[in-house]
């Protein structure tokens, strides 16, 4: 279910949540997780819009960038959710842990028996019940530097760039829940950065952070750009004993809406 927007496209958080229990609802479809260690499986997506960082290859643009949503309430969503088939649950966004109405939505999927996926730039924790937390921290290359940024003008790069990393909320997220750290790989260089978050973060979180729970994907919202990135993220999961994950949707059904 694609949806129009209510909102305004120049707010910098797609109407920085909705009031009481209704949330900015960009998509709500079925299709099959394309990254991490569940990709394959078939799984109802709620993509919320709005979102406190810019990254310029932002693959939900629409969530971000010019966000558009329609509003809906915790029960509509549900509603929605329930008349697919899949036992999966992603929420998604944009940053979908802006919004106060991800709390109820979690709690009564948690109690539905549906297990849920939070994808998340790491920067918000709640305390909700999340049976899988996928978190991707946002590296230096993710900044919308002004020669960059899909609007021209380099607004965004200072605010970004403070915000893309929040080392508290990270130890959070991976102290609460069973969780994957998923990384955009651009470039070669990206790895330098991402083994020192690594050692900050191990050296902040009250648990153990395994290789194997590093995951490096390609960046790319097509099929062509995915081309140029993936043998460098292939690589240096090889080198580094890290995880490689595809984005399989991209693969599947290049850059079309609800996949």
């Amino acid at each position: 279910m694609p949806v129009s927007s209510d909102a305004d496209a120049g707010a910098e958080a797609a109407a920085d949540a909705p009031d009481g229990d209704a949330l900015p609802i960009n998509e709500l479809f079925e299709s099959l997780q394309g990254e991490g260690r569940l990709a394959g499986v078939p799984s109802v997506f709620v993509r919320t819009s709005g979102c406190n960082l810019r990254c310029w290859f932002c693959d939900s643009y629409h969530t971000s960038w010019e966000p558009t949503h329609a509003t809906m309430s915790v029960d509509e969503v549900l509603s929605e959710v329930e008349s697919y088939g899949a036992d999966h649950v992603v929420l998604t966004g944009g940053e979908p842990m802006l919004h106060d109405a991800v709390v109820p939505l979690l709690r009564e999927l948690d109690d539905r028996g549906y297990h849920t996926t939070v994808e998340t730039n790491g920067t918000i924790h709640r305390d909700v019940p999340i049976d899988l937390a996928s978190v991707s921290p946002k590296l230096a290359s993710s900044t919308p530097t002004p020669e960059r940024d899909p609007k021209g003008d380099g607004e965004w790069a200072e605010r970004h760039e403070q915000r893309r990393v929040d080392l508290d909320a990270l130890a959070a997220l991976v102290e609460s829940y069973d969780f994957q750290l998923k990384f955009v790989v651009s470039e070669r260089d990206d790895v330098a950065e991402i083994r020192d978050l690594l050692d900050r973060l191990r050296d902040a979180a009250a648990v153990e952070i395994r290789d194997t729970d590093v995951l490096l994907m390609p960046e790319g919202a097509t099929r062509e750009r995915i081309a140029e990135t993936r043998p460098v993220a292939a690589e240096l999961a090889q080198e580094y004993g890290f995880r490689y994950t595809p984005r399989l949707h991209v693969t599947l059904w290049n850059d079309a809406p609800e996949t």
